[in-house]
């Protein structure tokens, strides 16, 4: 039955059908094989999946990613981060990155971060003579940041799949997405100095304390968040809630940049949005629901470990499935089919279940820089109106270092966990 399943699945797959549809169908076609249960499991699992407290927080943290993103808020953000970095060498593709960590403190989406700094920095790098594979390489590389910062709506996923605590998912989370930062950084600043790439002039600090002023009420919204969660003041549902609250006074008050006639926009790409991760993880449902009746989960354990029953061969193991699961699956379909099958298997490797749901989440964050289905890609180079193929050229490096920092995570779970302890 297991290899009906995949195999279903996998043909599926290869005629283009949706993820999401994919999903259900097959799972669909096991049980019609399967007389002992009615297809109205089907329908009875599709909603009790998404009937979850929790999962309200997906919905309110991508419109509170929306509000900011159309309030104004990316453009404050580049102007500070310019001000602190845009005097190195390679100075707008550093500025770029640090963007990039404010606004996935924000907004909780790669896509999001990626359109919102790069709609501003990909037409400025050009200006400045930075090769517009490179300036759209960049973008795409440093939008992956905007599920490891929290508030991440992977994060949230993999809480809910995996029981694990999203507010450790969100502290665990910090130093890492900063960590990756760093090291594209350094990417970065290397290929920036090899190619010639100028600096800007440095900014006095009367310059710096006026745009830290200006980007203050954005800087302060992931500190309320995690404060609020953290001073047991709010759960991350009612967080989500309250950075909509807070993203619509600002955007609509404050900085006065949204509009009333903005909203219905707003709502409406929200809604979508939220429509297709919510659609994704009820049909996964019916899957993993196969896959617990099947113990699929418990022999593909059972076989990995007769394999090898050391804890680093499992882990690499663990490392190279999510790599290429991630190039060809949608991130949030990934953890709702992969989570409940190699959960079990890195908590027998002697994971934490936070540590794992952070190496994961980076893990399959490469997949939004790789082909086919790296959304981060077609964003930056839709932006840029560049064509795939001389982006892909220009992010090679990025994928590189992210690997890199995937195995670093993996085998030095205190860059994940210290902040807990």
């Amino acid at each position: 039955m297991a290899w009906l399943l995949f195999g279903l699945l996998i043909a599926l797959f290869i005629i283009n059908i949706p993820v999401a549809v994919a999903l259900g169908l097959a799972s669909m076609l096991v049980l019609m094989v399967q007389d002992s249960v009615p297809l109205m499991v089907v329908v009875q699992k599709m909603f009790t999946s998404t009937d979850s407290f929790s999962l309200m927080a997906v919905p309110f943290f991508v419109l509170a990613g929306k509000l900011m993103e159309t309030g104004g808020i990316s453009q404050r953000l580049v102007d500070f981060a310019s001000t602190i970095v845009g005097r190195f060498h390679g100075g707008l593709a550093i500025v770029s990155i640090v963007a990039c960590m404010f606004f996935a403190a924000i907004s909780g989406s790669a896509a999001a971060t990626t359109a919102a700094v790069g709609a501003i920095l990909i037409p400025a790098m050009t200006q400045r003579g930075y090769d517009k594979g490179f300036s759209t390489a960049i973008q795409a590389a440093g939008g992956t940041i905007g599920v490891m910062i929290p508030p991440s709506v992977p994060l949230i996923l993999y809480g809910v799949i995996a029981g694990a605590s999203i507010g450790d998912l969100f502290i665990a989370g910090i130093a890492p997405g900063m960590f990756v930062g760093i090291t594209l950084i350094i990417v970065a600043y290397f290929i920036s100095r090899k190619r010639g790439y100028g600096k800007g002039e440095k900014s006095s600090l009367k310059e710096i304390v006026v745009s830290f002023n200006k980007a203050i009420l954005a800087i302060l919204m992931p500190v309320i968040i995690l404060g609020g969660i953290y001073g047991g003041i709010f759960t991350p549902t009612e967080a989500s809630v309250v950075a909509v609250v807070y993203g619509l006074i600002v955007g609509l008050i404050i900085y006065r940049e949204i509009k009333l006639k903005d909203l219905p926009e707003i709502f409406i790409s929200s809604a979508v949005t939220s429509a297709v991760i919510m659609f994704i993880i009820s049909c996964a449902s019916i899957f993993g629901f196969l896959l617990t009746r099947e113990q699929i989960p418990l022999q593909l354990s059972e076989a990995m470990l007769s394999i090898t029953t050391n804890p680093i061969f499992i882990i690499i193991i663990i490392n190279i499935i999510l790599l290429i699961v991630g190039t060809f699956l949608e991130t949030a379909a990934a953890i709702v089919i992969l989570a409940p099958i190699l959960v079990p298997i890195a908590t027998a490797a002697g994971m934490d279940p936070v540590h794992f749901g952070i190496v994961m989440v980076v893990n399959l964050a490469i997949g939004m820089i790789t082909p086919p289905v790296g959304i981060n890609l077609f964003v930056a180079s839709n932006i840029a109106n560049l064509r795939l193929e001389k982006v892909i050229r220009a992010i090679v490096p990025f994928i590189i270092i992210l690997i890199v920092d995937v195995l670093l995570l993996s085998f030095i779970p205190s860059i994940s966990l210290f902040l807990l302890d």
